[in-house]
């Protein structure tokens, strides 16, 4: 069996930090190890519980955050920015997928490092009017290939929210209980191993027992993005499929889920590329 793995860094234990979250950050070094830890630990209890192949995509910044030489033999480990489909990249054909390190979605109180895929460009995303966390996000692309997420490990405030409501059968692991964007409160590494190692295996049991199912939303599927400035939505609407709502508001309709992945991803690169002409 082959088992999936998505790596964000925001919803890890101990990372409250911007300065966690940058290559050059003063506090970069210590998030990787953290990230590895996890990752090896949750790829090895999918390994013990019959998954034979891990595949792991480090979807975080410029996604080269996992130590690869720390990884065991039967993980894949997909890293580079920007690819396709981006935290969901070579899931497809996977039985099963896991979610670490996810954080809440932009707006959430409590939650460290609320945003929604892009804290630089996006204040707000709608999939067929359904406001989504990344968590929600790339459980529809992955459900619309039948995929079930079967475990997320992150901020308590994801779990609690998008976690609980649109996916009850999901295992959740908190790493971290937030008080504010920058602060937290998380137990002991020893502790987090051993709670991601049950966690792993109460979610196989579920899936074993068909409990876990893929999450799905309409098709065709309807998206709204609410930028944070308004030069970000003029260039979004260059698209003639993309229509104007506000001045940070734009909209269109794609045929399927993974359509819709990418032109949202290719809106938040031009909006990235629009933030670097004008900042230099």
């Amino acid at each position: 069996m082959r088992a999936f793995v998505s790596l964000d860094l925001e919803g890890l234990p101990y990372v409250v930090s911007r300065e966690h979250l940058f290559v050059k950050g003063a506090l970069y070094g210590e998030a990787r190890r953290i990230a590895t830890e996890i990752v090896k630990t949750a790829a090895e209890g999918l390994h013990e519980a019959g998954f034979d192949e891990v595949v792991v995509a480090d979807s975080h910044g410029p996604m080269v955050n996992v130590i690869p030489e720390e990884m065991p033999e039967y993980v894949e480990l997909v890293r580079g920015f920007p690819r396709p489909l981006s935290m969901v990249a070579f899931a497809r054909g996977s039985d099963a997928a896991l979610f670490l390190g996810y954080h809440a979605k932009a707006g959430s109180a409590g939650a460290t490092f609320d945003h929604t895929y892009s804290g630089a460009s996006v204040d707000r995303l709608e999939i067929n009017g359904v406001e989504v966390s990344e968590f929600l996000l790339n459980a529809y692309l992955l459900g619309s290939w039948g995929i079930p997420v079967i475990l997320v490990g992150g901020d308590r405030r994801l779990i609690e929210t998008d976690v609980k409501k649109h996916a009850p059968w999901v295992v959740g692991v908190p790493f971290k209980e937030s008080v504010s964007r920058y602060a937290a409160k998380s137990p002991g590494m020893g502790r987090i191993r051993s709670m991601l190692e049950a966690g792993v295996r109460e979610a196989v049991e579920r899936l074993e027992r068909g409990d876990a199912k893929p999450l799905v939303t309409d098709e065709p599927v309807h998206v709204r993005i609410r930028f944070l400035s308004s030069s970000f939505a003029d260039t979004a609407e260059l698209l003639p499929f993309v229509e104007r709502i506000d001045g940070k508001t734009v909209e269109f309709n794609a045929e399927t889920v993974e359509d819709a992945y990418r032109i949202f991803e290719l809106l938040i690169l031009a909006a990235a590329g629009v933030n670097a002409i004008v900042t230099r």
